[in-house]
């Protein structure tokens, strides 16, 4: 919470303020500009979608379900500080009750957010590679390229130890859960293997892999095309290499859990890139808290409504001793 309230009062509050003295700059705003970036947004999130059929293949729920439970879950995520165990607790709830088997919703959802933060790092560094040569070297680059080396070591470290080393990760985990009475040791040995035959299902599945890469980067992308449109929208253009590199560092950065979703950390560190870029400081505050809009705070009432047609769609308790357990309309 310290750290929330600092962000807001250091980072956030001052760049409304600041905004404030740039709100001239809205009455030369181009509605249509405005509507092409709320739709880049819109295609962002539908990407999402499609990357969570892929990483569920082949027990995916239709694409409207998976909507609404990815909705409901980035509302969670943007209200509260590590918001990503919240949301995938929120999201394999739903997912159990729409029939997807448990250790299909569990490494599903790990690769979701794992694989996508993955390419975002690719991304950010293959943009830095074709930047630095041209607008030379920040300290932030390498403290953000090193978050990225961590997390991809970590990711693939994790993949080869369970598909070459499943005896040895097996034989770790027994022995740790075993020091918590609450946890069967056999239960997690039998999650264990699930998960290593969807890893290794998900890697035959070449396609359906590369299906997966395809639509994480067309999430970002899409997501980074709505700001470089905003930046637009207020009368400056940018590079799509500069932005790419304002964008990953602050996503990069805001992968760090000290608020939810990054609120602070992401307008400050765009806003301060994009001047770094050339883009003047009034019209990259507008830009960037106009990009937040769409992208942080509209779906947090978006997300809040499709929760409760989530949980209004739920069939009630059964009434005799043979019905079945509520469930999720598909």
């Amino acid at each position: 919470m310290g750290s929330l309230i600092f962000v807001l009062e250091y980072l956030v509050l001052p760049e409304f303020a600041s905004a404030r003295r740039s709100l001239h700059l809205l009455s030369n705003l181009n509605a249509v500009i405005v509507i092409a970036a709320v739709l880049l947004e819109i295609a962002a999130i539908y990407s999402y979608v499609e990357l969570t059929r892929a990483v569920l293949y082949p027990h995916s729920p239709s694409r409207f379900n998976l909507a609404r439970i990815n909705l409901a879950g980035l509302a969670i995520g943007h209200v509260v500080p590590g918001g990503a165990a919240p949301s995938g607790a929120l999201a394999y709830r739903f997912l159990s009750q729409l029939g997807v088997p448990k250790e299909t919703s569990v490494f599903g959802l790990a690769a979701q957010g794992a694989g996508s933060a993955v390419v975002l790092n690719l991304l950010f560094w293959l943009a830095l590679v074709i930047s630095i040569p041209l607008d030379g070297f920040n300290p932030l680059y390498g403290f953000a390229a090193l978050i990225g080396a961590f997390l991809l070591l970590a990711f693939f470290g994790t993949i080869v130890l369970l598909t070459r080393g499943q005896r040895h990760a097996d034989a770790w985990l027994q022995f740790a859960v075993r020091k918590i009475p609450a946890i069967k040791a056999e239960k997690v040995s039998e999650l264990l293997n699930k998960v290593t035959e969807r890893i290794t299902l998900l890697i035959a599945a070449r396609s359906n892999l590369w299906r997966a890469f395809i639509w994480a980067s067309l999430n970002w992308l899409l997501d980074a095309a709505c700001l470089w449109v905003f930046v637009w929208a207020f009368g400056s253009i940018i590079s799509p290499i500069d932005l790419l590199v304002a964008y990953g560092l602050a996503n990069v950065l805001a992968a760090i859990p000290l608020t939810p979703s990054g609120l602070g950390v992401v307008e400050g560190v765009l806003i301060t890139s994009l001047v770094g870029f050339g883009v003047p400081h009034s019209q990259a505050i507008l830009a960037v808290l106009s990009y937040r809009l769409v992208n942080f705070w509209i779906p947090i009432p978006i997300g809040g409504l499709s929760y409760a047609t989530l949980q209004w769609r739920r069939k009630p308790p059964a009434a005799t001793a043979g019905d079945s357990s509520p469930a999720l309309d598909a």
